[in-house]
């Protein structure tokens, strides 16, 4: 089995410098979130929808052995005696607290080891000749599962009770967004997905065609403010703008806003991060759903943007007609750019990042929220399954939606212009968030 191609990078040393600095991020990152409480909260539960945090810090240590120091090195294992207690698919999050895990000290010790064994293993192998070397793919693949579970337990911090164990600046405020609300985006065919970005997981590639009529998008993420709106014209009350299912959730579980919202003394507050503040009316909204996402643009006369559609707006510049890596172009993101990284625990005012956004004029595409759209989690074209099924595959053909754009939650080696996320309709302790779209005459932009 072999992935599609993955094109080449002229400079092995500085994709290696490249595959170092990723895996020391993600690093520093998770010693952060898994030092910052006692012990006690690292075995702890703090939602039956997460693990607890030393599970997480043990899985990404047993994972990097797998694929760095058995796939890629041929070396025996350190510990198969835990492989099946690290296994996301033999045991759902909610019998994880219940297993034989190991103790924080010893999860630490286990993820060092390993990690200093795989640097000697980054520093002596070729990029070339087996798909998993191949532009440094294995080492890529490791640093972007190690920062997808630093975001998980950023989720897990999010929703645990207790004192404020996270700090970090507040992003710089933005003068007021004076741009349009929407803009046309013009119908036509695009590039979707990459068969060239040397990173990119499975279910980004390849590269193919779509056509894809024009249609009007957001320039900025729906605020605060805005869902407040839909919030007091009783939104969650009015069965016509929810799906079947939806209404259920909204029924069953007597919503009446966002995740951790509650309203009091006739202003709306959140918690957030161990803290409770007033919702913020120009940051895009946080913790919505699927259902609640898509409830929202029907109340306002619109709709969530597809998957195509939304790439499209992202990496499409209508002047050379070419799909680019990012909104603004080919460069890795900057802080100027996008809100990437947990360098701030919260989005930007809507509105902010000018040096981010779109030839068309959107801001925000990628960074500060994840955005919901109305497609399904499927396959491409010509998709192969690349390393694992278990990666995509296993989860293709279910209720999934997919989510766009990254959140401040993201680090930029699991960002970019094709990356692809995807979670339950109900799900709502993500970092998620959404713009709305509309259709446009077909005329219009030709």
């Amino acid at each position: 089995m072999t992935p599609p191609t993955t094109g080449t990078v002229s400079d092995p040393d500085a994709l290696r410098r490249r595959a170092l600095a990723a895996l020391l991020t993600a690093r520093d990152r998770t010693s952060l979130l898994t030092t910052c409480v006692e012990e006690p909260e690292l075995t702890a539960q703090h939602s039956p929808l997460m693990s607890p945090l030393v599970w997480d810090l043990a899985h990404i240590g047993n994972q990097e052995e797998l694929w760095l120091l058995r796939a890629v090195a041929g070396r025996d294992a350190m510990r198969p005696e835990i492989d099946g207690l690290y296994d996301a698919f033999e045991h759902p999050r909610s019998e994880r607290p219940s297993l034989p895990l190991l103790a924080p000290v010893e999860a630490r010790r286990y993820a060092s080891e390993v990690r200093g064994r795989a640097l000697d293993v980054l520093e002596s192998t070729p990029f070339r000749g087996s798909p998993l070397t191949e532009s440094g793919f294995a080492f890529g693949m490791i640093a972007q599962h190690e920062q997808q579970h630093d975001e998980t337990m950023l989720i897990t911090h999010q929703l645990r009770s207790g004192a404020t164990a996270l700090t970090a600046p507040d992003p710089a405020p933005a003068p007021p967004f004076k741009g349009p609300a929407e803009v046309l985006v013009p119908g036509g065919p695009f590039t979707m997905g990459t068969s060239t970005e040397p990173w990119a997981l499975d279910n980004e590639r390849p590269a193919h065609h779509r056509l894809v009529p024009p249609f009007y998008i957001d320039t900025t993420p729906v605020t605060n403010a805005d869902y407040q709106r839909f919030i007091a014209d009783g939104g969650y009350r009015e069965q016509r703008w929810w799906t079947p299912s939806g209404w259920d959730m909204v029924r069953g579980n007597d919503l009446s806003a966002p995740l951790f919202w509650r309203q009091e003394g006739g202003r709306w507050l959140r918690r957030h991060f161990g803290t409770v503040e007033a919702v913020p009316p120009d940051e895009p909204v946080l913790h919505v759903s699927w259902y609640e996402a898509d409830a929202y643009a029907r109340w306002a006369g619109r709709r969530l943007p597809s998957e195509e559609e939304w790439e499209k707006a992202a990496r499409h510049d209508p002047a050379s007609d070419r799909s680019m890596r990012y909104p603004w172009g080919d460069a890795d993101p900057t802080p100027e750019r996008a809100n990437l990284g947990q360098r701030h625990l919260r989005p930007a005012p809507a509105g902010s990042y000018p040096a981010g956004e779109s030839p068309l004029g959107v801001r925000q595409l990628i960074g500060d929220v994840w955005e919901w759209t109305s497609s399904d989690f499927l396959p491409y074209p010509g998709f192969a399954a690349f390393p694992y099924p278990e990666y995509s595959d296993v989860f293709f053909g279910g209720d999934y939606k997919v989510l766009r754009g990254g959140a401040f939650s993201v680090d930029e080696v699991a960002c970019r212009g094709t990356f692809r996320n995807w979670d339950h309709p109900v799900r709502r302790q993500i970092f998620s968030g959404f713009r709305t779209a509309r259709d446009a005459d077909p005329t219009e932009g030709v």
